[in-house]
């Protein structure tokens, strides 16, 4: 028997970004619920595309198969169709071969409700009001740009590429630099908290979960040099030397590591993606967030003080008193 729910990681991810579903969705804005269900319906047996968020969810699920007996990975569906539409998207999970059996089917209203009761540590839409909702109510979301991606079936391997301040640390270093718009000013706070921590960021209770698993890949790769990889994480800022170290100091205070550290100083991130090619990437800002980079997913977290526009800044990370704790 599998680990219960609340002491696995659970992503929360939407219809609309695990599949695509643009053609239904027109008909929903143009002819109303009725007309979409009907289509639904009507085309229950016909094959829904692969989504933006597809090939992150396919290897995400992928751990589990190295981990059978616990199955410590879980997806949700947190979806606005009904439980009738529903029937279509579960026979296109089917054909993929996905491992997805739990849903919230909300009929039109916001699911970001339903986080806590399934554990969800990170919600994925394309719907940037159930985003918002979701970060606004202390839970870490993000939302799908509109890219161009291709999965690959045999690359079994999940990169997973974080922006650090505002995503996974709190936006204490950027409202600095708003604030006084002057690098030396910035670089005088940085090195002066060098060894302080950063306060955590939205997703920063997903990397922690996840960077367990990263610890037993570390394990299996010392024990079996021709062991291969499935997971692999990397942490892309546009921060610089001396600015780094306070990176390194917070890492090691939440107790975690990551694969690769890219510390680009201005440099444009996609030089960076488009070589380490994840699966997912997160960022506060969308102007680093350029959606003519092919295959690479992008995820917008409108958190802090580059979205103060959109949202409260003052957001402090959830926490659902829930530990997560897996042992082999």
């Amino acid at each position: 028997m599998g680990y219960p729910i609340d002491r696995k990681l659970v992503v929360g991810v939407s219809t609309n970004a695990l599949f695509n579903l643009e053609y239904e969705d027109k008909i929903f804005k143009e002819e109303g619920v009725s007309a979409y269900r009907k289509y639904q319906e009507q085309n229950i047996e016909k094959l829904i595309h692969k989504g933006v968020a597809f090939p992150f969810i396919r290897r995400f699920l992928n751990i589990n198969n190295h981990y059978p007996k616990e199955k410590p990975i879980e997806v949700v569906l947190l979806s606005k169709n009904s439980s009738e539409t529903g029937l279509r998207i579960f026979k296109s999970i089917k054909h993929y071969g996905l491992d997805i059996t739990r849903a919230a089917f909300t009929s039109g209203s916001s699911p970001y409700k339903y986080i806590p009761a399934y554990n969800v540590s990170l919600f994925l839409s394309t719907d940037d009001n159930d985003v918002l909702n979701a970060i606004q109510a202390g839970f870490a979301a993000g939302r799908f740009l509109k890219s161009n991606v291709e999965d690959k079936d045999d690359d079994k391997e999940l990169r997973v590429a974080f922006d650090f301040d505002g995503v996974l640390a709190d936006d204490e270093s950027e409202k600095v630099f708003a604030e006084s718009q002057n690098l030396d000013t910035y670089f005088n706070y940085e090195s002066a908290k060098s060894d302080v921590p950063l306060n955590p960021g939205p997703l920063s209770d997903f990397f922690k979960k996840l960077s367990y698993f990263q610890k037993l890949e570390t394990k299996k790769l010392e024990r079996d040099k021709s062991y291969k990889s499935i997971l692999k994480t990397a942490i892309v800022t546009a921060r610089n030397a001396p600015a780094h170290e306070r990176i390194v100091a917070t890492l090691k205070n939440w107790g975690v590591t990551v694969d690769e550290l890219f510390l680009l100083g201005g440099i444009d991130k996609s030089r960076v993606l488009e070589i380490f090619k994840p699966q997912i990437y997160f960022d506060d800002q969308t102007s680093h967030l350029d959606t003519k980079i092919r295959n690479i997913p992008l995820v917008h977290i409108p958190f802090g003080i580059r979205n103060s526009n959109k949202i409260n800044p003052s957001y402090q990370a959830a926490q659902h008193g829930k530990r997560f704790s897996v042992q082999y």
